[in-house]
């Protein structure tokens, strides 16, 4: 079983992780928690230089083809194997975040990054993917005010400090993707406690093992 969590900054992620895997091992599931990008060891160089704020200047094209380097190293070591083990895959982003940052708010032709997630993916997708919504302008206060604390990292804030318009691109395009895929999509109100979106994505989980047979 493959799940990916995906929403727009400080929309409560990095929270629900330890929760799901939990949920899940309560349930007898042996739990592969990973993120993208970083998931690997070469991930992690290209993490560094993603996300870096000094790095505002990277081409639209470069900032591409690196998210898809970290994916190809990912899924080849750690998300296919792990699903062939029969254990399962709880990720934090996965391809949509791509479609929606590079393709929705940058404005790459999404049906380019579709061919070359073809490419990468072959026919994997997740089982269900988790969208976490709310308005950017509360998401990114949230991620400031938990770097301004130290729960998160300055190093890595580089599109915290996009204008609020990208963030903007970022929810419609989630919202747009969750709309044509819903069987794939459950869309979660993250504006409320962080109790209450962890008893929905529980909700949608369980309805997702009710129907799996691995």
């Amino acid at each position: 079983m493959f799940i990916t969590l995906e929403g727009v900054e400080g929309s409560g992620k990095s929270t629900q992780l330890g929760n799901i895997r939990a949920f899940l091992q309560e349930r007898g599931r042996t739990v592969v928690v990973t993120r993208e990008p970083g998931g690997t060891d070469i991930g992690r160089k290209i993490r560094s230089i993603l996300l870096n704020p000094d790095n505002r200047e990277m081409e639209a094209l470069t900032e591409l083809f690196l998210y898809e380097a970290d994916r190809a190293e990912h899924v080849r070591k750690i998300i296919a194997p792990a699903l062939s083990a029969g254990k399962t895959v709880l990720c934090d982003r996965f391809c949509d975040a791509t479609v929606v940052y590079q393709g929705y708010a940058r404005g790459l032709d999404l049906e380019e990054i579709r061919r070359i997630h073809r490419f990468i993916l072959g026919n994997l997708m997740p089982d269900l993917t988790i969208l976490l919504d709310l308005p950017p302008e509360i998401g990114l206060a949230r991620a400031w005010a938990q770097i301004d604390k130290g729960d998160r990292t300055g190093a890595e804030s580089r599109f915290e400090k996009e204008a609020l318009d990208f963030h903007r691109k970022i929810r419609a395009g989630y919202l747009d993707i969750a709309r044509h895929e819903s069987e794939r999509f459950c869309i979660v109100d993250a504006e409320k406690g962080a109790a209450a979106v962890c008893r929905d994505i529980e909700t949608a989980i369980e309805r997702l093992m009710e129907g799996s047979v691995g």
